[in-house]
């Protein structure tokens, strides 16, 4: 059986800190490979660490305002991380940070705490971000 998965900016996420920071070890075109096989398994999870205009999102999309076009792209992305959901025990902080509400510094937070306290039960965010009870 073969599956066709997109390499639409995995030459990027393979030289991006992120890469080098998640495989320090590995060759710049290992990480690319890397990518290309974590997009077969969770494709959200690993498209959010590119930017989304190096994945190329049209013709002419460099004819388009880049402020304006860039926050289209991370709404979308936002819009989609949150209709689909992420698991708190296993998300990248890139993906978290996707999150409406969490941002980069509290999903470094999530991370952090996950490692140190071995991943969240059902009340673990709550308690670790001093959330109210549900009503």
């Amino acid at each position: 059986m073969a599956v066709m998965v997109s390499e639409s900016g995995a030459s990027v996420y393979s030289a991006s800190k992120i890469a080098r920071d998640e495989f320090p070890d590995y060759d710049i075109t290992v990480r690319g490979a890397v990518s290309i096989g974590r997009r077969l398994m969770d494709p959200l999870a690993e498209l959010v660490k590119i930017d989304p205009k190096s994945i190329g999102v049209g013709q002419y999309q460099h004819d388009v305002d880049q402020k304006k076009l860039g926050e289209s792209l991370d709404q979308t992305v936002e819009s989609c991380v949150n209709a689909v959901g992420v698991e708190l025990n296993t998300a990248s902080q890139q993906l978290l940070s996707y999150v409406s509400g969490v941002g980069p510094a509290l999903a470094s937070n999530i991370i952090t705490y996950r490692e140190e306290n071995g991943g969240f039960k059902r009340q673990g965010l709550r308690a670790m971000c001093r959330l109210p009870a549900h009503p």
